[in-house]
């Protein structure tokens, strides 16, 4: 068994900007805010330096552009995501309203903005999945709060502040039809600073409801809506980005829609990655569908190789032991799998780790995301740890699945702690990653700059995410990797192929697959 007692990160250390939000300037505690202005933020939080700081400007949060799109168009609406290291947010002029997302991970700048922001005469909203779950918490920070579906909600917090009628709480169901949500407006994103600025939900909910996974939140209710699959492409052709990111919980929760969605990507000539589950490989015929359609990669939430732990949390999943099966399938087809694993678990015990990525490096798995098993306020799990005097503290800035915020059942704090560092440790070392390079030798050079680029360039994501260079260096190594995938599909639509014939050549991308 590997030795954990000395685990030596190789990530460097984390740049002051990286870990540490914005010093926020003295309040202009005697301006007039600007009428009819409108600033959305994504809140600062502190970065892992075991995981790639890429992952952070793949796309911008899809919450704030749809909120925008919603947005009267006699408002002006700007947007700012502090992440993207260009200092505090704006406040001169002072803005009429601002709306901040906030989740569990950055609650507390989320609050220490809207203070801020209210002491200089702004009127403050909150919204977002910490809302939800904790409601009184939040209405403490704001002159109101949203709960559920933010873009039903904001056009009429809007006209309710115009009239001087805001309300404290307003409240909203993910029940209306999918397709008459209007379309993000992606021209207030700041383009320069994102891998790409194309990241599109088709569907929302999943069919899954892990006891762990914030779905499972007291008073979400999510059902599968799907979007009407000419509006889905509309919206992508009218941002002119050759790669595409789908958000979806589960884009193959219903294999009838993908199909149809893929038939009609066909057309747009780009590449794309989504989040999926493994079932999605029950039918072949789709997963080459996806490949025809520009399908590079995906998120694969395996979650645990154990089956007990799976079953705890209620993962209607395929067993782990056809799980090799179904990632060869996918790489047959030249679709990469960013694979993620959630360490931690009743069942788990310190061999877990070493395990686990052995199976990654066995199933050459391109990339692959660890968690620390996080039990989110509001679901089953947090309630069931709650009960059993499992809980260490409420913290919310170290529920970030970064760190162990519970009493594991068979190991210490500190074994998972020192586990969950090893396993990246191990994946992002020179000899894993050579490890899991493709079997086409035709594929393993892009495969190895993908791998380098994305995983262990810390230094550099910083300097490209600070000096807005994140589109200039990235968006040519896409271009590359598209045309080179046109080429890919088009030998794969003149093949005729079975489940077990092989693809004869994989397809090779810069872009690190999945979300």
């Amino acid at each position: 068994m590997a030795d954990f007692s000395a685990v030596r990160m190789r990530a460097t250390p984390v740049p002051a900007e990286m870990a540490l939000a914005p010093e926020l300037p003295m309040p202009v505690t005697r301006a007039t805010p600007r009428r009819h202005f409108a600033l959305l933020i994504n809140p600062f939080y502190a970065k892992d330096p075991r995981a790639s700081y890429g992952k952070h400007v793949l796309t911008p949060t899809l919450a704030l552009t749809s909120l925008a799109g919603a947005t009267p168009e006699h408002w002006d609406i700007r947007y700012w995501d502090e992440n993207l290291l260009q200092g505090p947010p704006p406040h001169e002029p002072v803005p009429h309203v601002v709306g901040i997302t906030v989740h569990l991970t950055f609650a507390k700048r989320a609050y220490e903005l809207a203070r801020w922001y209210r002491m200089q005469g702004s009127i403050v909203i909150l919204g977002g999945l910490h809302v939800l779950s904790c409601p009184d918490e939040a209405a403490s920070h704001a002159h109101a709060i949203a709960i559920g579906d933010g873009v039903q909600l904001w056009p009429q917090i809007l006209k309710d502040i115009e009239r001087d009628a805001l309300r404290p709480r307003y409240t909203a169901n993910y029940a209306r039809a999918y397709r008459l949500d209007p379309a993000p407006r992606r021209r207030v994103l700041p383009r320069e600073s994102f891998l790409t600025t194309t990241s599109v939900i088709a569907t929302r909910g999943c069919h899954n409801r892990c006891g762990f996974c914030y779905l499972a939140t007291d008073g979400l209710h999510m059902p599968y809506r799907m979007r009407d699959v000419q509006q889905v492409v509309e919206e992508i052709a009218a941002d002119g980005q050759p790669y595409t990111v789908f958000v979806d919980n589960n884009l193959g929760s219903r294999p009838d829609y993908l199909k149809r969605l893929c038939e009609a990507l066909k057309a747009l000539g780009i590449i794309w990655s989504a989040a999926v589950t493994i079932d999605v490989t029950d039918d072949p015929a789709l997963v080459r569908e996806m490949a025809l359609s520009g399908c590079t990669g995906v998120f694969v939430g395996f979650e645990s190789l154990n089956e007990g732990n799976l079953s705890d949390a209620r993962k209607r999943s395929p067993a782990p032991d056809d799980y090799a099966r179904r990632v060869a399938l996918l790489h047959r087809y030249g679709i990469q799998v960013n694979g993620s694993f959630v360490l931690g678990f009743d069942h788990d015990r310190p061999d877990v780790f070493e395990r686990t990525v052995e199976w990654i490096e066995s199933n050459r798995l391109e990339c692959a995301t660890f968690h620390i098993l996080t039990p989110y306020p509001g679901t089953p799990f947090f309630r069931q740890l709650e009960a059993d005097d499992r809980i260490l503290h409420r913290d919310w800035d170290k529920y970030d699945t970064a760190h162990v915020v519970f009493q594991p059942k068979h190991m210490s704090v500190e074994e998972l702690d020192r586990g969950y560092a090893w396993c990246y440790d191990r994946l992002f070392s020179h000899a894993s990653i050579w490890r899991r390079r493709p079997e086409d030798p035709r594929a393993v050079l892009s495969y190895l700059g993908m791998s380098y680029l994305y995983k262990r360039s810390n230094r550099i994501w910083h300097l490209l995410i600070k000096h807005r260079l994140t589109g200039a260096v990235w968006r040519p190594l896409i271009e590359h990797s598209r045309r080179r995938h046109l080429k890919f599909r088009s030998r794969l639509e003149r093949m005729v192929l079975d489940d077990a014939a092989p693809v004869s050549q994989r397809a090779s991308q810069y872009v690190s697959p999945g979300v």
